[in-house]
């Protein structure tokens, strides 16, 4: 493995916080309205409460851990991805509430290691379970969460019985 395949998880700065708020609401609200066909302005609005619900104070709001995924690109440090999860100590696991890598990066195994990276970290401080819940669609997700040894534990179902 050569130091331009080397992946690090690392604690998103305060200056790249407003960036990935505006990836998370852009890409979580089309996953709204994907998912349960709310209008996109209804969407927006939802992904932004869930924001400010779990980061009101900002990147310095408890129980949440919101990550950087970063590589040497070229020679540069580059960020090609996130990683957002919250550890519940009292159940001995965490929760990915999102987890992404640039479009431009996928299928160069980041995925694979950024999962490997938060498994031994969680391993380390006493966490035995990873949870998470993927988008019915996202075939893609779905087929990394399976390689790399996650196991289908429900269905979110809805019904629609009228339109906003």
């Amino acid at each position: 493995m050569s130091k331009e395949d080397i992946l690090v998880l690392r604690v998103m700065e305060n200056e790249e916080f407003p960036g990935y708020c505006e990836y998370f609401i852009d890409d979580y609200s089309r996953e709204i309205v994907q998912n349960y066909g709310h209008s996109i302005d209804f969407a927006i609005e939802l992904a932004k409460k869930d924001l400010d619900d779990c980061f009101p104070r900002g990147l310095k709001s408890e129980n949440q851990s919101l990550l950087c995924l970063e590589t040497l690109i070229g020679g540069q440090s580059t960020v090609v991805g996130y990683l957002w999860h919250s550890v519940k100590r009292e159940e001995k696991s965490t929760f990915i509430y999102d987890f992404y890598v640039s479009d431009e990066y996928r299928g160069m195994g980041f995925g694979k290691q950024a999962i490997s990276l938060l498994e031994n970290k969680m391993i380390s401080i006493g966490i035995n379970q990873i949870k998470l819940r993927v988008a019915y669609h996202n075939e893609r997700a779905l087929k990394l969460y399976k390689d790399v040894g996650f196991s289908i534990t429900g269905f979110n179902m809805s019904k629609k019985l009228k339109e906003d």
